[in-house]
């Protein structure tokens, strides 16, 4: 099967580009499943359910989250209700919502998305490591392929994790730095790797976010609210191809849509 996996979406641009754009793609690129981390999709900070609504319909068929996903509550109905919407695993059991999810698509087998977040450079949180294991050891057996977002800021954290999953999973792919790398690849155990997605926003932009705004806070170090650039997006991400008998990546390379 052949999967997209697109970066961090950052406000109205990123909206507007998967919105325009993605239905054309999965269909020149075969894509059977496609997913985005969509925790900046709401101004560049937040999801909305409105806008996750939109972002659904508009073809993804689940929307991973980070640090920004609990901005806005009316999206917490939507965690408890829409599994399509996950946020990260090891967060506390208690809050709204999953960060594991079998999808079941006719005519394909199950696919189980397990959304993680890294501790390296951010808020306190459960080790993803053993998050990590304890989801996949609990899977249903008839789940030949498991994709692992990682959204994490340290690379040698999302390095580790890919390395720490190699042969159990099939593919690990890293989300929050919004800078797309140049590293995808099949590890020798069989799972396909990238180190960040990227983003889908503005092309023109910092990171998703207004430049002027950013150089500001760098000029004089004082705090800024940051804000979503505007102009024409781009889209960022992966696609990979996994063999869906065994779950092993057989391909992965970098995507990007101007």
């Amino acid at each position: 099967m052949r999967i997209l996996f697109l970066g961090d979406i950052v406000g109205l641009p990123g909206r507007k580009a998967v919105i325009r754009d993605l239905a054309r793609v999965r269909d020149e690129e075969s894509i059977d499943l496609a997913f985005a981390n969509g925790e900046n999709a709401s101004g560049g900070y937040g999801l909305k359910a409105k806008h996750a609504r939109e972002l659904l319909k508009a073809g993804l068929d689940g929307i991973t989250g980070g640090n920004h996903i609990w901005k806005y509550k009316d999206l917490y109905s939507l965690l408890d209700g829409d599994g399509r919407i996950l946020r990260p695993h090891n967060y506390p059991d208690h809050l709204p919502g999953s960060g594991v999810r079998v999808f079941r698509k006719e005519g394909l087998p199950p696919v189980a998305v397990i959304n993680l977040i890294g501790r390296t450079f951010m808020p306190p949180i459960d080790c993803p490591f053993a998050a990590a294991e304890t989801v996949i050891d609990a899977l249903p057996a008839d789940v030949p392929v498991q994709i692992v977002d990682f959204h994490a800021e340290a690379t040698g954290e999302k390095i580790a994790m890919g390395y720490f999953l190699e042969g159990k999973v099939s593919a690990v792919v890293g989300t929050h730095t919004h800078v797309q790398t140049n590293d995808p690849k099949v590890l020798p155990g069989g799972t396909a790797y990238l180190t960040d997605l990227g983003m889908c926003g503005a092309a023109d932009s910092c990171l998703g976010m207004k430049p002027e705004i950013i150089l500001d806070r760098y000029l004089t170090g004082l705090p800024r609210q940051l804000e979503a650039a505007s102009g024409p997006g781009v889209l960022q991400g992966a696609i990979f191809d996994i063999d869906d008998t065994t779950g092993k990546a057989v391909s992965m390379a970098t995507f990007q849509r101007g």
